[in-house]
């Protein structure tokens, strides 16, 4: 029969402080793996975090950009409409003032009898062309009658001259323009229903309406945006 000895007490505190040590070294190397897995997540989480809070930032950084943007590019349109609308109203202006000024100067032109007699002429020749009857009347002031009566004859011939018909024109007298008026004629056709304004106002607000365009380009040059000509 074997034997079996009884381990002193040495041996087992020997023994002992082997199975510590054992456990000691198991459990150092159980944390180390847990501390080294531990920061590898760590590490892991905290690249995540920061992607996670660049992005956020880079997508705030990105909105405040282009709302910086917007805002600048409305500051921009904002000036600029405010710019051309001060152009325009200033070159308006200049205009008004410029016809204004032509409304003034419109009563100079019947002072000079040689050179009104030939502008009430071709007034009258214009009328009889537009009209193209037999007989028609003129109206005018009556400090002008005595310029209309010489004018008449001298539109007559060349109408006549000129379209091969006779027309006969006379002074409407019942029905003078106004005093105030600065100059020009009414040739009136067909029975008094239908009549031209060729009054020297009437004309100007003509030129206002029809000659602006190149009264603008005469003043301020072509319009660098207008894509279209008449």
């Amino acid at each position: 029969m074997s034997q079996v000895h009884a381990m002193s007490d040495d041996q087992v505190a020997g023994e002992l402080k082997k199975m510590t040590a054992f456990i000691r070294q198991e459990a150092l190397e159980k944390a180390n793996e847990i501390r080294l897995k531990a920061d590898e997540e760590f590490a892991i989480e905290k690249s995540k975090l920061v992607r996670q809070e660049t992005a956020a930032i880079d997508l705030s950084y990105e909105k405040k950009f282009k709302q910086a943007a917007m805002s600048q590019q409305i500051t921009r349109s904002t000036v600029s409409n405010k710019t051309r609308l001060r152009i325009l109203s200033a070159r308006q202006s200049l205009l008004d003032e410029l016809f204004e000024s032509a409304q003034k100067k419109l009563g100079e032109y019947s002072k000079d009898k040689g050179k009104y007699q030939e502008i009430v002429k071709n007034l009258i020749l214009e009328g009889l062309y537009a009209l193209n009857e037999a007989s028609v009347q003129v109206r005018a002031r009556k400090a002008d009658y005595e310029v209309v009566r010489k004018a008449i004859p001298e539109a007559v011939k060349e109408y006549k001259a000129k379209v091969g018909k006779d027309v006969a024109v006379t002074i409407d007298e019942s029905d003078p323009l106004p005093e105030g008026s600065s100059g020009g004629v009414f040739i009136v056709g067909t029975n008094g229903r239908i009549d031209i304004n060729n009054t020297f106002e009437e004309r100007l607000k003509l030129l206002e309406t029809d000659a602006l365009p190149s009264i603008r380009v005469t003043l301020f040059g072509e319009n660098e945006n207008r894509r279209f000509h008449d």
